[in-house]
C-alpha cells in the first residue's frame, strides 16, 4: 500500500507539475533533512503571508495555488511545504492548532472577533525517523515589520511560534492541538470558521482589496523593536 504521507491529495497536490518543479529547484541538499530545510525557507520567505486575501474553495486552498499567486496564509503555505516535500520523496502531513494571537492588525482582529484563531496550520515532516513540526507562515519581511522573531527550522527540532516578540511582549500561545492529517480537512475547517470567525468568511472577498503589509507598516511604522 502506498504511503499516504507521500501521496498527492485533493489539496496537497504534490503531483502538480509546478509543485514538482518548485520542489526539485529549491529542495537541494545531500540528505532529506537538508532538502526539507531548504524547502522550508523557500516557502517561508518566497511567498508573502496574507490573511486578507483568502479563498476557501478547493482551488483557492491548493498548494499549487500558492505557487501561482505568490502569497498565502498559514494553511495553504503549510500545504505547499507538505506538497513540495512529498514531491521529492520526503513524507509530510499537515497539522493544526488553535492559537491565541496577541499581535495582529486592527482589521484582522475585527474580522476574527476573537484573539483565539482556530485551525492555525503548520507542516509535519518525517526526518530521521521523527515527525518534526515546521511553520512556514510568516515571511521574514513581515517579522521585521511586526517586530517578531522569525521562525527558524533545522530539521532536528520543532519550529513553532515564539510565545514572545523581540521586545518581550506576548505574541502566540498554543491553546489546543488538533493533530495532523494527510490532507487539509477543508470542510470541517470552513464550518468552524463560519461558526467562530463569521466576519472573516463573509468579508473575505471585500478584504482582497486591502493590503495586510500596509496595515502592519501603518500600525507598526518602525516595527516593534
Amino acid at each position: 500500500m502506498p504511503d499516504p504521507a507521500l501521496a498527492p491529495t485533493r489539496l496537497i497536490d504534490s503531483d502538480h507539475p509546478d509543485v514538482i518543479a518548485f520542489a526539485r529547484s529549491h529542495g537541494v541538499g545531500n540528505t532529506q533533512r537538508e532538502q526539507a530545510v531548504a524547502l522550508y525557507y523557500a516557502v517561508r520567505d518566497g511567498f508573502r503571508y496574507d490573511p486578507y486575501r483568502v479563498d476557501f474553495s478547493v482551488e483557492g486552498m491548493r498548494a499549487s495555488t500558492v505557487l501561482a499567486k505568490k502569497y498565502g496564509w498559514c494553511v495553504p503555505k503549510a500545504a505547499l511545504l507538505a506538497a513540495a516535500c512529498r514531491a521529492i520523496g520526503i513524507p509530510a502531513k499537515v497539522g493544526y492548532a488553535d492559537v491565541r494571537n496577541h499581535l495582529s492588525t486592527e482589521r484582522m482582529n475585527k474580522m476574527m472577533n476573537s484573539d483565539v484563531y482556530t485551525w492555525h496550520g503548520y507542516t509535519d515532516i518525517l526526518l530521521d525517523g521523527v515527525w518534526r513540526k515546521a511553520t512556514p507562515a510568516f515571511n521574514v519581511e513581515l517579522c521585521d515589520r511586526f517586530g517578531l522573531l522569525p521562525l527558524e527550522f533545522d530539521g532536528t527540532a520543532d519550529s513553532i511560534y515564539h510565545p514572545y516578540d523581540k521586545a518581550g511582549h506576548l505574541h502566540m500561545e498554543y491553546v489546543r492541538q488538533r493533530g495532523s492529517f494527510y490532507d487539509v480537512p477543508l470542510e470541517e475547517m470552513v464550518n468552524d470558521f463560519k461558526r467562530l470567525h463569521p466576519l472573516w468568511v463573509s468579508q473575505a472577498a471585500q478584504a482582497h482589496s486591502d493590503d495586510f503589509m500596509h496595515d502592519v507598516a501603518r500600525e507598526n511604522p518602525a516595527g516593534v523593536a
